[in-house]
């Protein structure tokens, strides 16, 4: 499909070696990108890597300011100027809100809201400055509908949301676009985390799900990889919720 190409664009994924992660590297790759996989296990971003000729790993702790301050340094030497940058790294901790402590809302807080705006506010100038840029930030489901025991995770990704749109009103007429995506119940080592020991939650989302399963990695990836691509040009400020038709709004 002609426009459907990174080719010689160089991209920066956080949580690149994560489940969704891992997915969306492979997909910048084939598409021709050279892309950073940042991450806080850095021997799994190592080990994403080696499996895509095209990619490179740099560790980053998305909670502490100056670790984000090294890897953005770092993938300057590096990699020069980077045209891509998809903010999918997430974190979250489940519990009724009641029960929940500030220590953990201050996590909440740092690595799905205020970690996408630091990497961002690096990157995005020489964007604007080359007239080319794609920001895709991952937000949830969860932003939009709301989701019980998330309270704070959903508040952290809501904000993500209006960061991006407002990032694309900014940015527009410079040739850059903002994007956010809104997975719904994913198969990933985050979801197994939240429902260990309990197959009826995971039966549950299935049987919510219209078409009748849990996301996989591919299922958002294929559509971030999209809105990176040449043939994006003409998307931005949208929210996409990739759910199977869970949330149809």
């Amino acid at each position: 499909m002609e426009g459907l190409t990174l080719e010689g664009r160089v991209a920066l994924v956080t949580g690149g070696a994560g489940g969704i992660g891992s997915q969306i590297v492979a997909d910048l790759t084939s598409l021709g990108a050279t892309v950073a996989v940042c991450d806080i296990n850095e021997e799994q971003a190592k080990s994403v890597a080696s499996e895509n000729d095209r990619a490179v790993a740099l560790g980053v702790d998305l909670s502490d300011r100056d670790s984000i301050s090294a890897m953005i340094e770092t993938a300057r030497a590096e990699l020069g100027h980077v045209d891509v940058l998809v903010n999918n790294a997430g974190w979250d901790s489940v519990g009724p809100f009641v029960d929940s402590s500030p220590e953990v809302w201050d996590r909440l807080i740092a690595i799905n809201l205020r970690a996408p705006v630091q990497v961002t506010q690096a990157f995005l100038p020489g964007m604007l400055e080359a007239g080319w840029g794609r920001l895709v930030f991952v937000s949830s489901d969860a932003a939009r509908v709301g989701s019980s025991g998330e309270a704070v995770y959903a508040a952290c990704k809501a904000g993500m949301i209006g960061f991006g749109k407002t990032i694309a009103r900014e940015s527009a007429r410079r040739g850059v676009t903002s994007n956010v995506v809104c997975p719904g119940p994913t198969q990933t080592p985050l979801l197994e985390d939240i429902a260990a020991g309990n197959e009826k939650l995971v039966e549950a989302l299935r049987r919510s799900v219209p078409l009748g399963r849990l996301g996989q990695p591919r299922d958002v990836a294929g559509v971030i990889a999209f809105l990176c691509s040449e043939r994006a040009e003409y998307l931005t400020g949208q929210t996409i919720s990739v759910s199977g038709g869970l949330t149809m709004v």
